[in-house]
């Protein structure tokens, strides 16, 4: 088997040992490839496996690097690349099938590639790799470099494909988005250009998106200044803003599942909203196609979103998750869904073979079907998955011809070992964990996750059957493993137990019991020898928290399961003192640890450091725990968690890690002897590692990657193999005739299905059904096994301890009985002798903790109530912080008395420093600026010099400084609002026209804001005065009221006294207190409380008591006098005269003194009556006078409150005036910031369009020096190739010239090249019929040629009589013609995709110009709209009721009561004049237009007249053609070339002459150069001798220079004169200078003529 890796050998080589793989089985979770017809590929862990669909062999090629990610496949080249999982990753090309490397790449990514393509046509390869690139690379994989890349941030792609018809197209598509890619190239320049695709919305319509840039359906506002983009109002500058959109304008589109290529480059797409599009190749515009319902829809089976699609012709096939293969039918902008196949499972992948006669149908399981096109199509499963990862693996004894695994899913599989080839298959039905076979007989062990061991028989390795099960536990099962001779299988479950079985079906695998070990068990290692009768049992766990491992050695002696009964108690614990147990502790945490056949020493693998450390068990017994020390330590190159585990024969170490390696080691030094890398770190490594017992065969199982490794041995050093086969070769004889009696028994008990228990603990479970009241067993649900022996215990306890049983039931009943009496006895007591119910419990332990719960409940309840009860308060401290507190007014009503008014005041809040400091900023700004305007205008009155001004300005100033408060100098309806009838300074404020800066406008919003704080502060004031006003007549109400209600008593009148009182309204504090009465609900009031409060009433009672019983004087005077001791005027309404005692006599009876007593009583009488009026009258008048001066004052406070209504409506307008000027200047502010952000992103967008511009101009640059640089190239091959055509006859010039004419013939001759045939019926299935050819076609047609030409240069072809010679250099002529040509088509075509390269960029700039130009256009939009809005304000006016604009029109001459004048009357005036300026300059131009018309038609006349002048002159020319003597030889001599040929030997000859004689003057000019040099050298002495005499004669004028200056300067008439020569001179110089040069002009023009005539011929007219 041929297998393609980079090897390390230098380790092996020298030990002398090496592993090699024998075959790799796994499943594609990838893409399936087709490399030929016949081959198909796909990755499995770090290889990549072949699989020939004819002969189903497997061929595998590994990656020595890690982990397969991607890969691709090229048919045409038969290549298949693909990367590796690491760091920096890698691209590896291999050829098939030889599976040797052709080249690697090398890239810039970083973690991962996701993609990779092969173009159908040429060498290139296309590369995606995700986080952190995102980046896209075009790869010539022939030469290894990368020719373009680019970067997408933040998108993911889940496919990529080369248009099959065009390799310059590249379609990307990821759930969101797609794009297509054009390949520009440009020589060895290539480019990539991306073109999204615009997908529809779910329901599949388009919706139309406006342009963000530049949006052309903005509306214009005249009013409230120019409507800009939404992120210019969203405040962006950058590249965020050419895509922001806002929510509501975001609609979910369409999500691309799977594309595919039609022949015309069109796209069709499936989406997973069930709809197909077809993407247009020419404008990459997506369509819905439209589906055509011919069926009512099938149940079951709607296809809602293509998972995988491949083109066919007429449409696609598509497959989905409901397991059939659709055909759509595809016409124009319709197609109809129909049936084509149905397989077994969800189809993920869809593939046509490369001459499309076999479809690949793969499943999300990885299994492959073949469906292969014909008169009889065919369907075959090529390959078969299996249900899962590979969870276990075993060998079946004796481990040279078959192996069992196990995947997650409880489906076990046999596999031959040869060819790794599936022999059969049996599922469980339920999640594997475990799989052990037995070495005793033919059995294998199955744990799973529910806690069940399933026995199989393998004897008949094609129909393996299930023959018992065993439920132990609940817990998952761990750990299976069989002792080296198949006496015990041992159980571990995660609950920390391990289950000892019989391992013989003879005993139908009885269930000897269970030993309990420490939890989370790591490992289960056993030593069985043949010479010893006893199992050794090491169980390796961890101590959580401690950073230690525990290692329980457990001894079995061999007769157990003879005497289980009496080893194992009744809950099927084996005895301690049965089975003996060690316990170990090591200082540090093992992963892994095995004990050795001697079962002196234990091999541990760390968990924390890399080391292999073994520790030797001491030789005497101990009681306790045992601290094992490390003896020998031995640094392991894996890293990672390890796993240890022993050879058959005890001799090897075989070490695993988390790193991939796989390490044989000797057990006595430790050292690796051989070592084999199968997996990758990347897949967690290896999981487990069965070595057959001949140690021929090794099998690895990855952990996450789902390959299983069989490994062989390549060579073997010394008499390792000869000790393995010895061993196993005693172990088989040792075990064949029990192997021979178990497997017997196999065929006896097999049955389809077995109960879980054996027959003895069915009888068991039926025996104890009569104790139902303590156990229920339910037969419907199974039970484990050691719940089956709890019970039985329990059951067992039950019936040994009834008879107590019942005599404890009978004492329970008399005490109930007895506690029901006493309760009815306690009902009938008084409530003092009463007990309570629950002191009648007996259970006191039940009772304590049924009252721990409620008050457990009740405090929970109680947190949650406290917990509301504080976010609540919370709550309303904030609120009361936010709305109350920070008040420093705080907001209050007041209510008139008699009438429903009600003000309001103004809450405010206190200014905060900031805004202190930011108007005294602005204040002191605007003072500084009245100062400045002050003095200045005092400067320039200065200048100007009136002083009887100056006088009166500072009269006025006086009177200025007088004044309190200064008005501002703006009228009220410029100013905006009424601020100044509250006496508010405004003369700060400037004028609503002026304000066009930014600082300006937040002045003055500082200053309005002031403004409103004193209008409110002015209210307030006033408000807290009529608030204060009121509470004094409230005051003096309740004093009156008073008095009123005194008189009414003394009146006894049924009146009411009316008392005013303040609302809640106007006293809000109120609302923050809670009162009493408010409470409607009880107040829980806890035991203490209720207690103190008893005690404080008994307290009170008994001091009113005392304070009643010491008040003797109080009711004495009661007695006495009534409790008064003086009569008052008040009284005297009470007062009753005292009727005398003989008045109760008849009147007859009375003696005369009683008469005058009673006479006196009478008159007594009548003037207390009449006393009594005179005061009730006296009463009632003060009354009055009460009550009117009560509605007198709070009548007049009404109507002071109402006229302070009428100014809070003022103040109330006044303040919304200043706030509405506030939020005009608050939105052009936010106008303002708006225009700067979109001016901020149209300078940002212009400086990247500039910069694209620039990269534009010097790719066009670039791309135009390398097209003239390949057209050079190009015209110079094309001159080449002439030169060969003209040169022909001069290279074969001394043979016959009928011999010529033939071999120039046969020059001409080209072979033709028959293209081979495409069979029919292959041509009618491939769709895309034949493709552009690419250069290994172009080297195949020209190999071809040559090959042709090898026929044509055949010495049969000769013309008679030639010298072979001759002939042999006519055929190097001829070839180095023809590859001359090709290579001239080659840099033809070239240079046409180097045009059409230059053509696309030139248009790129030109629309990068364009855009450079809109943005220009917008820039200079924007900035006129912005300096409008600057200068066309909004201001706010005053106007009076009825006041009304007036009409154009309407002409008056008194404007004192208008408010602003209207502009249109100047306007119209400035129209009219601007309109006759214009009509009259529009009549000059038109006079203009017409001059210049005039001297273009002039100029024009004048041009044809030229041009008839230069056409005569042509046709004259033309008749006067020279025929020169040339050209008559050249018709005339039939040997031309001939004589051409010995004229050019003849000027050969010449030139050979001209050359000599230009030799010898060249040396005649060196010999005068050199007398020259020499000549030189004495005129630089004669020159520097000069230049010496010329310093002295300088010295000498510079002193006669001196002297001059000062005796006096030359006269003025002496430097005119000097001054007009030199002119004169100069000009006569200029003038004979262009007399020369005219005259040079006419000499050359005339030259110029007279060449011209010469060169044009002269025809002689006949």
């Amino acid at each position: 088997m041929a297998q393609g890796r980079e090897r390390d050998e230098a380790h092996n080589v020298a030990i002398g040992s090496s592993l090699s793989v024998r075959w790799v089985q796994g499943f594609p979770k990838q893409n399936v490839h087709f490399v030929n017809d016949s081959t198909i590929c796909y990755p499995c862990g770090n290889f990549v496996i072949f699989l020939n669909i004819e002969t189903k062999k497997k061929t595998v090629l590994q990656c020595m690097n890690g982990i397969v990610g991607i890969v691709a496949t090229n048919v045409p080249y038969e290549v298949v690349a693909f990367s590796d999982r690491r760091l920096r990753p890698l691209i590896y090309i291999y050829n098939f099938p030889g599976l040797t490397r052709r080249t690697k790449l090398k890239g810039n990514v970083l973690l991962d590639y996701t993609l990779l393509s092969f173009s159908y046509c040429g060498t290139y390869l296309a590369s995606y790799s995700s986080l952190p690139e995102f980046e896209l690379a075009l790869w010539n994989w022939e030469l290894g470099v990368i020719l373009c890349k680019k970067s997408q941030p933040g998108t993911d792609v889940n496919q990529m494909t080369f248009n099959p018809m065009n390799w310059h197209q590249l379609c990307l598509s990821s759930p969101s988005a797609l794009t297509v890619w054009t390949i520009e190239r440009s020589n060895q320049e290539h480019y990539l250009k991306a073109k999204s695709v615009k997908l529809p919305m779910e329901d599949g319509s388009f919706f139309n998106e406006t342009d963000v840039i530049f949006p052309q359906s903005l509306p214009k506002d005249p009013i409230y200044g120019p409507v800009l983009p939404v992120s210019a109002i969203a405040g962006l500058v950058g590249e965020e803003a050419e895509t922001f959109r806002p929510k509501d304008d975001l609609y979910t589109l369409l999500h691309p599942t799977m594309h595919c290529w039609t022949p015309t480059s069109d796209l069709y797409v499936g989406c997973e909203e069930g709809h197909l599009l077809m993407i247009s190749g020419e404008n990459f515009k997506a369509t819905v196609l439209n589906k055509m319902e011919d069926e009512p829809p099938r149940v079951g089976r709607n296809l809602i979103s293509p998972v995988t699609m491949a083109y066919q012709k007429g449409g696609v096939l598509a497959s989905g998750i409901d397991g059939f293969v659709y055909s759509f039918l595809i016409k124009d902008t319709n197609y109809k869904v129909e049936d084509f196949l149905e397989v077994e499972g969800p189809v993920e992948h869809l593939m046509f073979s490369p001459s499309y006669r076999m479809l690949l149908i793969q499943t999300d399981k990885g299994s492959i079907y073949i469906y292969t096109f014909g008169e009889e199509p065919t369907f075959e499963k090529v390959l078969e998955a299996c249900d899962g990862k590979f969870q276990a693996t075993d060998f079946i004894t004796p481990g040279n011809e078959y192996f069992m695994t196990l995947t997650q899913s409880g489906e076990v599989c046999v596999w031959g070992i040869d060819d790794g080839v599936c022999v059969s298959r049996i599922c469980l039905n339920m999640p594997g964990t475990v799989l052990a076979c037995s070495p005793s007989s033919l059995s294998a062990a199955v744990g799973t996750q529910g806690g069940f061991v399933h026995f199989l028989d393998v004897r008949d390795v094609e129909s393996p059957q299930a023959i018992h099960k065993a439920f132990l536990s609940k817990s998952p099962v761990q750990h299976l493993l069989y002792d080296q001779r198949g006496i015990y299988l041992l159980v571990g479950t995660s609950e920390g137990y391990i289950f000892v079985i019989n391992a013989k079906p003879s005993s139908l695998f009885q269930i000897l019991g269970f030993i309990e070990v420490g939890k989370d068990i790591l490992q289960i290692s056993t030593v069985s020898l043949l010479e010893i009768d006893m199992v050794k049992v090491m169980v390796l766990s961890p101590l959580p928290g401690t950073g230690r491992s525990r290692l329980e050695i457990l001894t079995l002696p061999k007769r157990l399961p003879q005497v289980s009964a009496s080893f194992a108690d009744q809950r099927g614990r084996l005895r301690d003192e049965f089975v003996p147990k060690s316990v170990y502790e090591i200082e540090h945490t093992l992963s892994s640890a095995v004990l050795s056949f001697r079962s002196n020493q234990i091999y541990g693998f760390c968990n924390q450091v890399p080391y292999i450390c073994s520790y030797l068990l001491p030789e005497k017994d101990h009681s306790g725990i045992c601290i094992l020390k490390p003896y020998q330590k031995v640094q392991s190159k894996q890293y990672g968690p390890g796993m240890l585990s022993l050879s058959p024969h005890g001799l090897w170490l075989i070490t695993i890690a988390k790193c991939g390696f796989l390490c044989i080691r000797d057990i006595q030094t430790l050292e690796t002897f051989a070592r084999c890398r199968s997996h990758s770190p990347q897949g967690h490594g290896i999981q487990l590692v069965r070595i057959s017992m001949d140690g021929q065969n090794i099998l690895v199982n990855g952990r996450d990657d789902g390959t299983l490794v069989n490994l062989r041995w390549r060579r073997v050093g010394g008499n390792l193999t000869n000790e393995i086969l010895e061993h196993s070769q005693q172990l088989l004889t040792s075990l064949r005739n029990t192997m021979d009696e178990e497997n017997d028994y196999l065929s006896i008990t097999r049955r389809d299905s077995l109960d879980s228990g054996s027959e003895a603990e069915h009888a068991n479970m039926k025996s104890s059904s009569s104790q139902e009241e303590l156990v229920h067993v339910d037969n419907m649900e199974e039970i484990p096994w050691i719940e089956q022996k709890s019970q039985e215990a329990i059951k067992k306890e039950v019936k040994l301890f009834s008879n107590k049983r019942t005599e404890i039931k009978r004492g329970i009943k008399a005490l109930v009985k007895t506690v029901l009496d006493m309760m009815k006895e306690n009902k009938a007591v008084d409530n003092i002798a009463k007990l309570e119910p629950q002191e009648f419990g007996l259970d006191l332990e039940e009772l304590e903790r049924l009252h721990d719960e409620s008050e457990e409940e009740v405090a929970k309840i109680r947190k949650d109530v406290e917990m509301q009860n504080l976010a609540k308060r919370y709550l309303a401290e904030l609120i009361k912080e936010e709305c109350w507190n920070s008040m420093a007014v705080k907001g209050r009503a007041l209510k008139c008395f008699h009438i429903p008014y009600v003000v309001e005041n103004f809450p405010m809040k206190e200014r905060t420093d900031e805004e202190l400091k930011e108007l005294k900023k602005v204040v002191q700004q605007k003072n500084i600026e009245a100062e400045c305007l002050r003095l200045q205008k005092e400067i320039v009155e200065a200048q100007s010099g009136i002083t009887l001004v100056k006088k009166h300005n500072e009269e006025e100033d006086e009177e200025e400084e007088d004044k309190t408060v200064k008005d501002s100098n703006l009228p009220n309806y410029l100013l905006g609002s009424l601020s100044t009838d509250f006496r508010v300074h405004t003369s700060l404020l400037s004028s609503q026209l002026e304000l066009h800066s930014r600082e300006e406008k937040i002045n003055q919003i500082i200053l309005l804001k002031d403004i409103i704080y004193k209008v409110k502060t002015a209210f307030n004031n006033e408000f807290d005065a009529a608030y204060k006003q009121k509470e004094i007549e409230i005051a003096r109400i309740k004093e009156r009221n008073v008095r009123i209600h005194e008189i009414i008593l003394d009146l006894d009148l049924q009146e009411s006294v009316w008392q005013p009182e303040f609302e809640d309204c106007e006293k809000p504090e109120r609302t923050l207190v809670v009162e009493n009465a408010e409470i409607r609900t009880l107040k829980h009031v806890t035991a203490w409380q209720k207690a103190k409060t008893e005690l404080l009433v008994t307290h009170e009672m008994e001091q009113w008591l005392v304070s009643q019983g010491s008040n003797l004087r109080r009711q004495a005077l009661m007695d006495m006098m009534g409790g008064v001791l003086e009569v008052k005027k008040e009284d005297i309404l009470r007062m009753v005269i005292p009727q005398p005692a003989f008045m109760a006599k008849p009147e007859t009876l009375w003696s005369e003194e009683e008469r005058k007593k009673f006479k006196e009583y009478e008159k007594k009488v009548k003037e207390l009556n009449e006393e009594r009026d005179k005061y009730r009258k006296s009463l009632e008048a003060e009354m009055k006078k009460l009550q009117n001066a009560i509605q007198e004052s709070t009548q007049s406070f009404d109507e002071h409150l109402k006229r302070l209504f009428e100014k809070r409506v003022k103040a109330e307008m006044v303040v919304n005036q200043e706030e509405l000027k506030i939020n005009n200047l608050v939105f052009s502010l936010l106008l303002d910031e708006e225009i700067s952000s979109r001016e901020a992103f149209l300078n940002n967008y212009l400086t990247r369009k500039q910069e694209e511009k620039s990269q534009t101009a010097e790719a066009i640059r670039k791309a135009r020096e390398d097209l003239d640089v390949y057209k050079e190239h190009y015209d110079n091959l094309v001159a080449e190739d002439k030169v060969l055509d003209r040169s022909f006859k001069k290279e074969f010039s001394e043979i016959p010239s009928y011999q010529v004419d033939i071999l120039y013939k046969l020059f001409k001759r080209r072979p033709r090249i028959h293209k081979q045939k495409v069979h029919s019926d292959t041509n009618s299935l491939v769709p895309f019929g034949e493709r552009p050819g690419s250069g290994k076609l172009n080297k195949d047609a020209f190999a071809q040629l040559m090959k042709a030409m090898d026929d044509l240069d055949n010495i049969n072809n000769m013309p008679e009589g030639l010298d072979p010679s001759v002939w042999d250099h006519f055929c190097m002529t001829r070839r180095t013609k023809v590859e001359n040509e090709q290579e001239v088509k080659q840099k033809a075509a070239g240079l046409m995709e180097m045009a059409a390269f230059l053509r696309r960029r030139t248009d790129d700039d030109e629309k990068v110009q364009h855009e450079i130009e809109k943005v220009f256009h917008e820039l200079i939009l924007l900035q006129e709209d912005k300096v409008k809005f600057q200068l066309n304000l909004t201001i706010q006016i005053l106007l009076k009721q009825g006041q009304v604009e007036l009409e154009n029109f309407q002409l008056l001459l008194d404007y004192s009561d208008a408010v602003l004048i209207n502009r249109n009357i100047i306007e119209d005036l400035n129209s009219v004049i601007r309109t006759q300026g214009q009509k009259k300059v529009a009549s000059m131009m038109e006079s203009k237009e017409v001059h210049k018309g005039i001297f273009q038609i002039e100029w024009e006349h004048k041009k044809m007249e030229m041009e008839m002048e230069d056409l005569n002159q042509k046709a004259w020319d033309i008749q006067m053609l020279f025929f020169s003597r040339d050209h008559q030889k050249y018709l005339n001599e039939p040997n031309y070339d001939t004589l051409i040929a010995v004229q050019i030997g003849i000027m050969e000859q010449t030139i050979a002459v001209i050359d000599k004689t230009h030799k010898k003057n060249v040396e005649n000019c060196k010999k005068l150069l050199k007398k020259l040099g020499r000549c030189s050298n004495q005129k630089d002495i004669a020159n520097y001798t000069l230049s010496c005499n010329l310093r002295e004669e300088l010295v000498a004028v510079s002193e006669r220079k001196d002297i001059c200056n000062a005796m006096g300067s030359k006269l003025t008439c002496e430097k005119i004169a000097k001054e007009r020569y030199e002119n004169m001179m100069q000009y006569q110089k200029l003038t004979k200078i262009s007399r020369e040069q005219a005259e040079q002009i006419s000499i050359l023009q005339a030259e110029v003529e007279r060449l011209r005539m010469k060169t044009f011929p002269a025809l002689v007219q006949m």
